[in-house]
């Protein structure tokens, strides 16, 4: 007689559904997908409740080598990790960088994503009422635009080496300030709310190109005060965590020596970010 564990559907499971899983459409949204990690011991009365990572890709959209780079991290720290993948030119028009600043015409990416949390939880029957973020260039546009429609559903961020900032600006309109945010999105920010998240910002020391971050007149994402963040990742980057720390929020800045514009060269410092918070949100849930 077969075990629970033995059954063709429980076999399944373990091979497509746990560990580095397959990928999934979005129920909400099927023309976006993401894989995850899921612990293999997900549900074991050991196991204890598991925290969400979330990882946003850049523009080249390696959102599976986002996953893998959290593999271990969410193995030996019981996190389930989720990366999304947003494609190119969804609306046909071979936009790559519609995702970074949250809406594309009728889309909104920050709705997706939190779509996709809730086909997660639904599918591994738990709850993720707050979450960790991490992007990447590309990534690192949307997961600190995402901080300022939703903070209430983050406990920390991490904003890799955007290549674009938007601050908290009351005289400037979205993207490069947030004066107009409530009219696009329907509410202002929860101030108190983003206050009770912490960022890190990262870039790498060698992060110095600007080919693919200045704004000219007349392109896609154009509009009056651009690039005065500054002209380099770096200098948008401190701008970034300098108008968080104007506003009352937590935030640092981490420069990684020696390091490019490379995801990969900076993941030990997000890692050792994820895990304080980690660590501070689990005994924060022991007291």
């Amino acid at each position: 007689m077969s075990q629970p564990s033995d059954t063709p559907e429980a076999r399944g499971r373990n091979l497509y559904d746990r560990g580095n899983t397959v990928a999934f459409a979005c129920k909400k949204d099927p023309r976006f997908s993401y894989v995850m990690y899921v612990p293999e011991n997900l549900g074991e009365a050991d196991s204890g409740p598991p925290e969400l990572i979330v990882c946003i890709h850049g523009t080249g959209r390696t959102n599976v080598l986002y996953r893998d780079s959290f593999t271990e991290f969410g193995r030996y720290n019981n996190c389930v990790v989720v990366a999304p993948l947003f494609p190119v030119g969804v609306l046909g028009d071979e936009n790559r960088s519609g995702f970074k600043y949250i809406q594309e015409a009728d889309i909104r990416y920050d709705e997706v994503v939190l779509a996709i949390i809730s086909e997660v939880e639904a599918r591994l029957q738990q709850t993720f009422p707050r979450l960790l973020m991490f992007g990447y260039s590309g990534g690192g546009h949307f997961v600190h635009r995402f901080a300022y429609l939703h903070p209430e559903r983050l406990s920390a961020v991490c904003v890799g080496a955007p290549g674009s900032v938007t601050l908290i600006d009351e005289t400037r309109d979205w993207w490069v300030g947030t004066r107009d945010i409530k009219q696009r999105f329907g509410s202002d920010i929860d101030m108190a709310a983003l206050r009770d998240i912490e960022f890190l910002v990262t870039v790498g020391g060698a992060d110095l190109e600007t080919w693919e971050i200045t704004h000219r007149p007349g392109s896609t994402y154009w509009m009056e005060g651009a690039n005065d963040a500054g002209a380099t990742r770096g200098e948008r980057a401190k701008t970034l965590v300098d108008s968080l720390k104007a506003h009352g929020v937590t935030a640092s800045l981490t420069v990684v020596p020696n390091v490019a514009h490379d995801m990969e060269g900076v993941l030990h410092v997000v890692k050792d970010f994820f895990f304080r918070q980690l660590r501070k949100t689990r005994d924060q849930k022991q007291r």
